[in-house]
């Protein structure tokens, strides 16, 4: 089920706090409740990827996009993602999120973010993300130009850009 009470207590809590710079990072403290628990007392999977979107969201709400977007009429889009798990995440211990948005390819915009409990990684993954309108997808450069600032984030890191080589080569199942 998806968190729409966490989603509204996030974005909520973003309008009080700090406003970020597009280039700066979100950071979220947490704790894995009950219901965010697998069978074996951890952080579920799929939880990681709910939390990675409540960052996103406070991100979001903290550098002024939620407002655009609601102005401009946009959404926003997953479009693929990587993780990597390093450590669990125990029932009722506390952890952070970290949101950063690294760099842009002319259409996606691409996240970093990661989770921490302790001082050490938990996750680390990899978010590709789309701004949309009813007209279809917006440039990331045109989304960044909405926002005041200049292009800065246009410079895809080598393995970014390895990761959206191996996404391109990725074969699509047929629609049989």
């Amino acid at each position: 089920m998806y968190p729409f009470i966490k989603l509204i207590i996030t974005v909520v809590k973003a309008k009080y706090r700090p406003k970020l710079a597009l280039e700066d990072e979100s950071v979220l403290h947490l704790r894995a409740g009950f219901l965010d628990v697998d069978m074996f007392g951890e952080l579920n999977n799929a939880r990681y990827f709910n939390y990675m979107e409540l960052g996103r969201w406070d991100y979001s709400q903290r550098v002024g996009f939620i407002g655009l977007m609601k102005k401009q009429g946009w959404g926003v889009a997953v479009g693929g993602a990587s993780i990597r798990y390093r450590r669990r995440i125990p029932f009722m211990h506390k952890f952070t999120m970290t949101s950063k948005m690294i760099c842009h390819d002319g259409r996606w915009i691409y996240f970093l973010q990661e989770t921490h409990r302790q001082d050490q990684i938990c996750s680390s993954a990899l978010m590709k993300v789309c701004v949309t309108s009813k007209d279809g997808l917006v440039p990331a450069p045109e989304v960044l130009a909405a926002l005041g600032t200049e292009d800065t984030f246009a410079d895809v890191p080598d393995w970014v850009a390895a990761w959206i080589d191996a996404e391109g080569q990725r074969p699509w199942p047929s629609s049989s």
